[in-house]
């Protein structure tokens, strides 16, 4: 014989005194002397007697329960465990929360094509990745506040400024986001935790640079036409970044003038246009001293594979003893171009790689100036060498 259901009301459940009061199918009232009550529901799952709350009677009607009650009795005929199911689905249910490492890999996942060779780098998610997700990954991204951010950032705030600042940035696009998938975040969180670090004492170190009129010298004990020396000759000459340069290949050559991909630009994103490097005849020299070590047609492959990395060049100037980097190099030639010739600036910093002028000038100005270049690359060239040690204040 079933056992009779909704056997109380809502007055009922109101005005009762202390004690347990059953509504029938197992559900039970359990009115506490404090006025407050609590509903369970009990059932019988392999012959073994369970007991579960499903809540207050402040926070859920008698309605409510009722309902609740039925759900987990379908659970029970069924031979399931209701208190290990509510378990099992509250753990999904948080494994499916968005927390903050789940939507930043999807923002980063977002914006890789807008990134320098699709991010493979790591360079944009790995302020995030280090100093940000370690403390915050498993936070719903929905709870994270200022606060959060402040503690994450303020071991580093002032002795790693920059890194800081990437890291609150990257943040920052990882919120909107999460805003754009729907969910309800602070987006003024980071700006918040910036107000709350207060200015950083941290002073940014410019990468060391050689003074342009010892870069001969330098360029001299290069001689050896191993694969690093050959890495750095073309490194002064083209006054590249080390990241196309290590990538050079010999389809990329043609005649004279060798023609960087765009998605290897730095700074040149959302631009179609590859960029074209004049090649001296020195250079040119460096390309065929180079192919006796051509690995799947690279000019600087690595020792085992791959291509030579930007600190093995780094290395070998550490090595000699000096105190400058492999990029700073740029910094000598546009220096040379600066206290040694007349060049206009739009053309100087076109031989850099650097997007010059405003919006409106450059959809204006389509010229790469390869022509000016060509000649400007030939006397650097003749400059490091020690061909030409002659200002140039007619050039």
């Amino acid at each position: 014989m079933a056992r009779p259901l909704h056997k109380l009301s809502a007055a009922t459940v109101k005005a009762a005194v202390p004690g347990k009061y059953s509504d029938g199918g197992g559900l039970w009232l359990h009115k506490r002397r404090d006025g407050g009550g609590q509903w369970f529901l009990r059932v019988t799952v392999h012959g073994r007697r369970r007991e579960m709350g499903l809540g207050s009677i402040n926070e859920v009607t008698l309605k409510e329960a009722r309902e609740q009650a039925e759900h987990w009795r379908l659970h029970a005929r069924k031979g399931i465990d209701p208190i290990k199911e509510r378990e099992k689905q509250r753990r999904e249910a948080e494994r499916n929360l968005h927390c903050l490492a789940d939507v930043a890999l999807d923002a980063f996942e977002s914006r890789k094509a807008e990134l320098k060779g699709d991010g493979k780098a790591g360079r944009w998610f790995s302020p995030l990745e280090l100093h940000v997700l370690p403390k915050l990954g498993e936070v719903p991204v929905s709870d994270i506040d200022q606060i959060d951010i402040r503690d994450a950032l303020k071991p580093i705030w002032h002795s790693k400024g920059e890194t800081a600042r990437k890291a609150l940035n990257r943040l920052s696009i990882v919120l909107r986001h999460a805003a754009a998938l729907g969910l309800d975040v602070d987006l003024q969180a980071t700006e918040k935790a910036k107000a709350l670090l207060g200015k950083s004492r941290h002073t940014p170190q410019h990468i060391a640079a050689m003074p342009w009129i010892e870069v001969p010298d330098f360029y001299r004990t290069l001689e050896e036409p191993t694969t690093t020396n050959l890495a750095l000759r073309m490194l002064i000459l083209t006054a590249v970044r080390s990241g196309p340069l290590r990538f050079m290949r010999y389809d990329q050559i043609e005649g004279e003038i060798w023609t960087i991909p765009a998605e290897q630009m730095k700074g040149r994103l959302g631009q179609t246009s590859d960029f074209r490097v004049p090649l001296s005849d020195e250079a040119l020299q460096l390309v065929d001293l180079a192919r006796p070590f051509d690995r799947e047609g690279y000019l600087f492959p690595g020792l085992r594979k791959g291509v030579i990395s930007d600190m093995t060049m780094g290395k070998h100037m550490k090595k000699a003893g000096l105190p400058f980097r492999p990029h700073g190099f740029r910094s000598s030639f546009r220096d040379w171009l600066a206290e040694q010739t007349r060049v206009p600036r739009e053309i100087a910093e076109t031989c850099l790689g650097h997007v010059a002028g405003s919006q409106v000038e450059r959809a204006y100005l389509r010229t790469d100036f390869l022509e000016q270049r060509c000649l400007i690359m030939t006397e650097w060239a003749r400059f490091v060498t020690g061909e030409n040690e002659e200002n140039y204040d007619d050039f």
